[in-house]
Parts: C-alpha cells; structure tokens; sequence
C-alpha cells in the first residue's frame, strides 16, 4: 500500500512539473512578428479563429467614416488597455497592428491582426483573431474583437 502512495505522489509531482513547465513555455515562446503579422484580408475562417473581412469571412468588418489612421489609433488604445495584450508589430501610422494576448492562468497566447482599409466612404477594419496553441480557442478570439468593436462603438 505504501508502495502505490509513493508511485501515485511521484505521479503527481510529475504532472505537477509538467503543468508548470508547460505554462512557462507558453510565456515565453517568441512571437515571430513575420509569422503572425501577416495579412488579415488572406485569413480564412476556421476552429480557434475569426475573420472580418468584406467576402468570405465570418462577417464583413466594421465600417467608419473617419481617415485609417484615425480608426487604428482608437483601436489600439482600446486594445492596449485590455488585460495581458502586447502589441507584436506594427501600428496606427503603418496601417497594420497585430496584438499579442494571453490567457490568465496558462499564459496561452492569442493573436489579433487589424487593418485599415480606405474605402469611397471612408474605412473598414478587416480582422484576424486566432489562436497559437491548439484547436479550439472557445469563442475567447471572437469575443475580444466583439468587446474591442463595442468599445470602438461598432460591436
């Protein structure tokens, strides 16, 4: 009997180490900005993302009658202000950002590439979310980019 604590709390401390290295490497795993900064306008739908983007996304991107530049400033303010989120590349003046966010406990990363669009009325956002690690991100990335867009006043 004493033999199977002994295994069973080797077992533990194993899953244990795991668990906790595991969480480190997802903290610090780099971000490759030439991976991840990427177009979002060539992202297609799928499990663990969401797309905005005029044809064949989930939904058409947003749309403001205000200068590019402008719509990505107050974009990213609001993404900067979100808990854990990072911007990797990019920014309001290059017509591109892609944020890196992570989750609470596990430090999972989640990226988000916005673009400003010129349009004859105006500009459209077009919007990648997607997860690094795994298949299924739960809903969370089109969740952010709703709660984004709400406070953006477009959700």
């Amino acid at each position: 009997m004493k033999k199977v604590g002994k295994i069973l709390g080797y077992f533990i401390l194993f899953v244990a180490v795991v668990f906790v290295g595991a969480g480190i490497w997802f903290r610090i795993a780099p971000s490759d900005p030439t991976v991840w900064h990427t177009d979002p306008a060539l992202a297609e739908p799928g499990p663990g993302r969401v797309v905005l983007k005029a044809d064949g996304g989930d939904r058409a991107g947003p749309e403001f009658d205000m200068a590019p530049e402008a719509v990505l400033t107050q974009f990213d303010a609001i993404a900067m202000a979100e808990p854990r989120t990072t911007r990797l590349a990019g920014g309001p003046d290059k017509g591109r950002i892609t944020y890196v966010s992570r989750s609470l406990v596990m430090g999972f990363p989640d990226y988000t590439t916005v673009e400003a669009v010129p349009t004859e009325t105006g500009t459209q956002l077009i919007i990648h979310g997607r997860l690094r690690y795994g298949q299924s991100d739960m809903g969370v990335n089109s969740a952010r980019v709703d709660r984004w867009l709400a406070q953006l006043g477009q959700g």
